[in-house]
């Protein structure tokens, strides 16, 4: 009777020390035909982006792998994460919507200095234009032929007021982003400082 129960015991622990040592997971998945799989060697490699469960030795699931984002699913958690990341940089440059009213009145003035300067140097240009051409003029008047450097040189003036309008337009434009950016900026503000 002894040797019956050693031998039980035996047999008993044959049978749960592979568990015990191993404690393996088993991997439960689905394959191309729909069917649930359970493998103690993993999830085949295409079929990882499907997700799948670790079941633990009792069959209990221990981790569940969720499947792969579609390219949607993608986009929207990185326009969230873009938004956050955002949200966050801005808590972290204003701590009030007088902030960014600051800030906006400081770049729009910036902005309005650049203009000016261009808008000087445009009349500057001008001048100087105007002041070449009446010296063709002049030679012209006396029956003489327009120096080619003369003539150059209005070209060049003509060629720095294009240069210059556009530049002026430029920074307009820059003006009217930078200061839809600071009201989104500050609406934004507004609405997380409210949360």
């Amino acid at each position: 009777m002894r040797r019956s129960v050693q031998i039980r015991v035996c047999l008993l622990l044959g049978l749960l020390l592979p568990l015990a040592a191993g404690a393996a997971e088993l991997y439960r998945y689905t394959d191309a035909q729909g069917i649930t799989v359970l493998s103690r060697q993993g999830v085949p490699p295409e079929f990882i982006g499907k997700g799948y469960e670790v079941l633990n030795d009792q069959g209990r699931v221990v981790r569940v792998v969720p499947p792969a984002p579609t390219a949607e699913e993608m986009k929207r958690l990185l326009a969230e994460k873009a938004r956050a990341s955002t949200d966050a940089q801005l808590l972290r440059l204003y701590t009030s919507p007088d902030d960014v009213d600051r800030a906006r009145t400081r770049k729009l003035a910036e902005l309005d200095g650049l203009i000016s300067v261009a808008r000087g140097n445009l009349q500057s240009v001008r001048i100087q234009q105007a002041n070449l051409q009446s010296q063709a003029a002049d030679h012209e008047r006396a029956g003489r032929e327009v120096p080619a450097h003369l003539l150059a040189q209005i070209d060049n003036q003509k060629a720095e007021q294009q240069s210059l309008q556009g530049e002026i337009k430029r920074y307009q434009a820059a003006r009217k982003e930078a200061e839809a950016a600071f009201m989104a900026d500050r609406d934004r503000l507004v609405e997380l400082l409210q949360r």
